[in-house]
């Protein structure tokens, strides 16, 4: 790493490349920065925090080049989740989301979706903070809350523009959520992610935003949870059978375990990690009569899981086992993320 003296200079000069205001260090300040390094087009998200030592900076990655994630088909999602997903986005209204944590691919996922249905005659409006993905044809808006253009106000201008579908970055306040959903109600396709654990929880957070439970039961489409977790490296990959302990751990019982699990010991390929590459667990919530009248009687999220489950949902921690059976992904990966 270089050495500390140089921090303020690094931090000035990404700034700079960023955009954004160096004399400035109170306060946040998120930023762009668009780079062409060895032949590729590279794109850099920066955030910046004031801390007691000096300002702490952090650039995130964007691989704008990287047209292989643009398509439901590249992302190796189980047939049955994938079909469920394309039910929804077809539909001409209603509301789909994404859920899960920071970095888990949300975004991607959607302009997957976006992608399949981008079409000269159908127009789609975005609203993002910020826009990750310049892609031709969709019209994409970048949200600056510091100016006043947030996402409830770019909602309500959309509405104004004769849209067919509606991305919204994220649905934060109970302002976004309704107009997002009086929007499906309105004829439009509206997709949006959401920040919960699970797809039954999505339902649950809009109801403590204060969405009336009525309201979800007729706009939302479905809702799909999401996880990323790392592969196992194919060329240093050995099996081994589960131990009493993992079986434990997973809850499994011995009809359950489908054979060994898979582990990389660590080669040149991998940098000696064991892992290489990514791969989604996906849990999809989909809309029926049976789940829109539980919605509807506001049962509490994991009774309603349960319900959802016996009716025939896949789970995050039943698709990870999937992967993990199948040699794709590890015990540790499985149990840290689902």
């Amino acid at each position: 790493p270089p050495p500390k003296e140089l921090a303020p200079a690094i931090s000035s000069r990404l700034k700079i490349m960023a955009g954004l205001n160096i004399a400035e260090r109170r306060i946040p300040q998120d930023g762009r920065i668009a780079e062409r390094i060895a032949g590729r087009e590279l794109v850099f998200r920066m955030s910046t925090l004031p801390t007691k030592f000096g300002e702490s900076v952090v650039l995130r990655l964007l691989d704008s080049s990287n047209d292989d994630l643009m398509s439901l088909e590249a992302l190796s999602i189980p047939k049955k989740v994938d079909e469920s997903i394309r039910h929804c986005v077809v539909q001409p209204n209603g509301v789909f989301l994404v859920t899960g944590p920071t970095g888990s691919g949300k975004i991607t996922t959607l302009y997957a979706c976006l992608r399949m249905l981008n079409t000269i005659d159908t127009k789609i409006l975005t609203a993002e903070d910020p826009v990750e993905f310049p892609v031709e044809g969709i019209v994409q808006c970048h949200i600056v809350e510091a100016m006043g253009m947030t996402f409830a106000k770019a909602l309500k201008s959309f509405l104004r523009q004769d849209p067919d579908i509606i991305l919204v970055g994220e649905m934060r306040d109970l302002e976004t959520a309704s107009i997002g959903i009086e929007a499906a109600l309105t004829g439009h396709l509206v997709v949006s992610t959401l920040h919960t654990n699970s797809s039954t929880e999505a339902i649950t957070r809009l109801l403590d935003m204060g969405v009336e439970p009525f309201m979800i039961s007729s706009s939302v489409n479905g809702v799909l949870a999401q996880r990323l977790c790392k592969t196992v490296c194919k060329r240093c990959k050995v099996n081994t059978p589960m131990t009493a302990d993992q079986k434990q751990m997973l809850k499994l019982t011995e009809e359950e375990v489908l054979g060994d699990i898979y582990y990389g010991t660590g080669c040149d390929a991998c940098g000696h990690s064991g892992y290489k590459g990514r791969r989604g667990i996906y849990e999809m919530l989909q809309m029926n009569d049976e789940v829109r009248d539980l919605i509807a009687n506001r049962t509490p999220a994991l009774e309603l899981r349960d319900r959802c489950v016996a009716a025939g949902m896949q789970s995050l921690r039943m698709d990870g086992l999937r992967l993990m059976f199948e040699g794709v992904s590890s015990f540790e990966e499985v149990m840290k993320y689902t």
